[in-house]
């Protein structure tokens, strides 16, 4: 981990990027350029929101003027912790709220990294509409190569752009204010397909992955759900790891009603997709959700781990997010139990299994994707 400093309104910080690839700050330059834009309207008493902070920068550094955060990602609360332990002379750490628990506002300054996702950004500013002080601002930035497409299309919808502040070192912001979108009339909040054998379409909001179609790589791993599921003892407990809008895991609980399936995802908007979809089954008491970052070491073990790996994280690109999971199945997997998972055939999933179970074998394959079946792993 590199440890850097951050010249901020709060003074200079100290700030790691934790669990991140080697070498990597915990900013770029958009958390600079919001930081910079936004010391003209900070004032004492000012009611200040940070949303999707990546590491802690924007939050740590108004922490002055006691900002509210939230956040879509798991990650930031241990990030936010652990940054602000390096920066002692700071006040509280403030809680890191959710999209499951939102805050409620009236905010005068709200600084927002814009996100990947064109939908994502839509849903992100007919909220703050509805949190957003009569004249207050939105400050959203973002580095102008991971902007999404359409976004000025998407800030003209929702919001009125007041000013585009010059770029700098390839870093955006724009300054808003409130319009009159809002989500209760936007038709595009739930987006979904139907799968065969659940009782409805798999619904998800904007944030999460592959929500308008099912994606090619679960497509695959599908159709062995069922006898997986079979094989688990009638007081076992199954896991949709990373579970998106948990459609592996709502064919699991298909197959087997009243069973006890556990849904985790580090985005609290997978899990508010999933709680959503579970209103249309019949004894679901035995369900549990999880917005956490892999499994906490806290959580039972499992006999059935169903898991379709992300490999991207930001703009970072590998298998560190598969590997992390991978240890964590390896650690809760009960003593004959089994992970299923499928993965892109170009990252050689079957070599990294390999570092965490005894027993790794193929049970389906495409051009693209494979699956793996893992047992009994020994970390």
């Amino acid at each position: 981990m590199t440890t850097a400093r951050l010249q901020t309104p709060a003074g200079d910080l100290r700030l790691i990027r934790p669990g991140g690839t080697a070498g990597l700050r915990a900013w770029d330059a958009a958390d600079e350029l919001l930081l910079s834009a936004a010391e003209p309207y900070l004032a004492d008493g000012l009611r200040v929101l940070v949303v999707d902070d990546q590491f802690g920068a924007l939050t740590l550094g108004l922490a002055c003027y006691q900002p509210q955060t939230v956040a879509d990602s798991a990650t930031l609360a241990h990030s936010l912790l652990t940054n602000a332990s390096l920066n002692p002379a700071l006040p509280d750490c403030p809680a890191v709220l959710n999209w499951r628990r939102p805050p409620s506002g009236p905010f005068d300054l709200v600084l927002l990294r814009i996100p990947r996702q064109a939908g994502y950004l839509a849903w992100l500013l007919r909220w703050l509409n509805s949190v957003l002080a009569e004249d207050g601002r939105i400050l959203a930035g973002g580095m102008i190569k991971h902007l999404p497409d359409r976004s000025v299309d998407v800030f003209a919808s929702a919001v009125v752009t007041e000013q585009v502040l010059p770029a700098r070192k390839k870093a955006r912001v724009v300054v808003c204010r409130g319009g009159s979108a809002t989500l209760p009339e936007w038709q595009e909040q739930w987006r979904g397909y139907p799968v065969a054998g659940l009782p409805g379409p798999v619904e998800a909001l904007p944030a999460v992955f592959a929500r308008e179609k099912l994606d090619i790589g679960t497509r695959e791993l599908l159709p062995l759900i069922p006898q997986a599921v079979s094989r688990v003892p009638p007081a076992g407990r199954i896991l949709d790891l990373a579970c998106g809008n948990g459609v592996l895991g709502l064919s699991a609980l298909a197959g087997r009603p009243g069973a006890e399936v556990h849904f985790s995802d580090v985005s609290s908007q997978a899990i508010a997709s999933v709680e959503h979809n579970l209103s249309r089954y019949e004894g679901g008491d035995c369900v549990h959700l999880w917005h956490q970052d892999g499994i906490a070491d806290d959580l039972p073990d499992y006999q059935l781990i169903l898991l379709n790996p992300p490999f991207h994280e930001g703009g970072v690109v590998g298998d560190h997010i598969a590997l992390r999971l991978f240890r964590d199945a390896a650690r809760h997997l009960a003593p004959g139990g089994r992970v299923l998972m499928v993965g892109n055939r170009h990252l050689g999933y079957h070599r990294s299994l390999k570092q965490y179970f005894s027993s790794v074998e193929q049970r389906a394959a495409s051009p693209k994707f494979v699956v793996f079946e893992a047992r009994n792993g020994a970390v």
